[in-house]
């Protein structure tokens, strides 16, 4: 099962070298949350609280802290309803429920400035299985912790962007939704960037080579729509090529106070070159600190290397998404990509520390690739997450109370660095039992559900158990009756993909697959 219940699981040992590596621990390793020390603390540990001597801590008492970078990738779910869609369930390494849950909107209150906003609530798991509440709560919550920035400002209003488009053109990409798919994304954004952006085009296969040299948008519209059409598929994938032209591209038409982006578009399907991620972005690593340049992977493909692209963001300091169709294009180049262009947060990262008296037990969900030591939470050496203007955070816990805990929960604090002064800021928000008594598929906040459906689906599809997980059926149910509520059609594809798992787990013909469009939360 890969859920952890704080970034260290009771001890840091190992957390600190790991620092967002992309490793993922085996399932059953994480045993299943940190249980708290009896309220009857030893006679040491209370002499120790107290001053009265100075005890050696318990190396095995577990630490209350929950730590990890911020992450807004959606690509794990867009990619699981593609799968699902064509008739295959997908690979339980490639479910990521963060990814799942970061897909919706959660209607957070944004901040006024150019921080985030911290929005702590939550509700308690019905006992056993399904989404009745006849047999009453159990003694676990669920825990959201919602981090919001500014919605983006009127393009009109952003600084001027320079992107290195960075194409996969090998054989690979001749498949149907794939190269295609990319000429008709980058036409679709061209028509959209503003005069004074600037766009640059790198192909790559078996070699790179720059297609397009930094070109202003003003009076290139033509050029820049030849250069994109006239790709055709080559030979072998050798991303390595292709990303260091990129940045080698991207420095070269560098601006100041001008957003620098390199945007990789593939199947990342790499066989040729180097194939680890992490070595490729060391090879530009000078670049892209020097330089601020940040990547956006953009998958494609219905066989798509989804691990490989988000450890080449996760370390370029980016995020990736997935395109599975001209409706889901359209959606990232016109709405989603502008968000991105521009930064509110670097090195973004959260911590929830937990109420030792009132919270027995607790377990993140997702976040696996994103650990963060305790320790290294204040150190901005340690790479975080990158936040644009209007994206949404959401982590959920699975959290166990103690028997008639009343008091404060959890305390979650995010902390970043502005884009441009690298000055470090920090936000904090709480909750307190009280506040998580509703029920979770009674009571509950509408939006706090949602999350819920898509964190227990992308769970049951990796064959984790966390508690209160209700059957697929029961899971579809749920999303249908929220569509309806919500009136979002997001919501409505969420339930025909919990319907199309059931049917192949089932070994009955699913329901036909269809386009995305309306997930996530980009203001």
């Amino acid at each position: 099962m890969l859920l952890t219940a704080c970034s260290g699981e009771g001890t840091s040992e190992g957390t600190a070298a790991d620092k967002r590596s992309g490793a993922r621990p085996p399932q059953g390793t994480t045993g299943g949350g940190q249980p708290a020390p009896d309220a009857a603390a030893p006679e040491r540990n209370r002499q120790s609280e107290e001053g009265a001597d100075k005890a050696t801590p318990d190396p095995a008492a577990p630490d209350y802290l929950s730590t990890f970078a911020l992450d807004v990738d959606t690509a794990s779910y867009g990619y699981a309803r593609t799968t699902l869609g064509n008739g295959r369930l997908p690979d339980a390494a490639d479910i990521r429920p963060e990814e799942f849950v970061n897909s919706f909107k959660q209607g957070y209150e944004r901040p006024k400035g150019n921080g985030f906003s911290v929005t702590v609530d939550g509700a308690r798991i019905p006992a056993g299985s399904g989404i009745s509440t006849a047999s009453g709560p159990s003694d676990w919550s669920l825990l959201r912790v919602g981090l919001a920035t500014k919605a983006a400002p009127p393009s009109s209003e952003r600084p001027p962007a320079s992107l290195t488009f960075v194409v996969d053109i090998s054989g690979s990409m001749a498949g149907p939704g794939r190269l295609e798919l990319v000429r008709k994304s980058l036409n679709i954004l061209t028509d959209e960037l503003r005069d004074d952006d600037s766009v640059s085009l790198v192909t790559f296969s078996d070699k790179a080579e720059t297609r397009l040299p930094m070109t202003r948008l003003k009076g290139n519209r033509n050029k820049i729509r030849d250069a994109v059409d006239e790709m055709r598929p080559a030979r072998s994938t050798n991303v390595e090529a292709g990303i260091m032209r990129g940045y080698e591209e991207s420095v070269e038409g560098h601006r100041e106070g001008v957003n620098n982006r390199v945007v990789l578009l593939s199947d990342a399907l790499a066989n040729t070159g180097d194939t680890k991620a992490e070595n490729i972005l060391e090879r530009i690593d000078s670049a892209r600190r020097e330089y601020g340049i940040t990547l956006f992977g953009v998958g494609v493909g219905s066989e798509y290397g989804d691990a490989f692209m988000e450890r080449l963001t996760n370390k370029g300091d980016g995020h990736t998404t997935y395109v599975g169709d001209e409706e889901q294009a359209r959606k990232v180049f016109v709405d989603q990509l502008p968000a991105h262009i521009q930064l509110r947060a670097r090195d973004a990262k959260a911590q929830v520390a937990f109420d030792r008296k009132t919270v027995k037990q607790f377990r993140l969900i997702g976040y696996e690739n994103r650990k963060v030591a305790d320790e290294d939470f204040r150190d901005d050496s340690v790479d975080g997450g990158e936040v644009g203007p209007g994206h949404t955070v959401t982590a959920l816990y699975a959290v166990r109370l103690r028997e008639g805990a009343s008091g404060e929960v959890a305390k979650a604090t995010v902390r970043w660095l502005d884009p441009e002064t690298r000055k470090a800021y920090e936000e904090s928000g709480t909750v307190r039992t009280g506040a998580i008594e509703g029920t979770l598929w009674g009571t509950a906040p509408q939006r706090l559900q949602v999350a819920a459906v898509a964190a227990y689906f992308a769970d049951t599809l990796r064959g984790g158990d966390l508690p209160g997980t209700p059957a697929l059926r029961d899971l579809a149910s749920r999303a249908t009756k929220l569509a309806s509520e919500t009136d979002d059609d997001s919501v409505r594809k969420l339930a025909t993909a919990i319907g199309q798992a059931e049917a192949l787990r089932n070994g009955t013909a699913p329901e036909d697959g269809e386009g995305d469009g309306g997930e996530g939360e980009i203001g």
